[in-house]
């Protein structure tokens, strides 16, 4: 379920900016929905993740990836789940 290893082995094979989003399983136990939000997985972080990608090449405006994170309750102050 969203295990990062597997897409991390095609970054030497993609010449453009890859980012990859993922778990490999962390060794918490919950329901998947739970889950998901704590390691930011779920569809508002993974639709949040490529908004950022895209304000970083100048294809988003900031406001509206404000905008983005209000609505859909992103917290940028938020832990960082493999440290927590």
């Amino acid at each position: 379920d969203y295990v990062k290893a597997v897409p991390e082995q095609l970054r030497s094979a993609i010449q453009a900016p890859y980012h990859v989003l993922g778990t490999d399983g962390f060794g918490r136990s919950d329901t998947r929905e739970k889950l998901r939000h704590f390691f930011e997985i779920n569809h508002q972080f993974i639709a949040y993740a490529a908004l950022v990608k895209l304000y970083e090449v100048g294809m988003f405006e900031k406001k509206e990836l404000s905008e983005f994170k209000k609505e859909f309750g992103i917290d940028a102050d938020k832990p960082n789940p493999r440290l927590a």
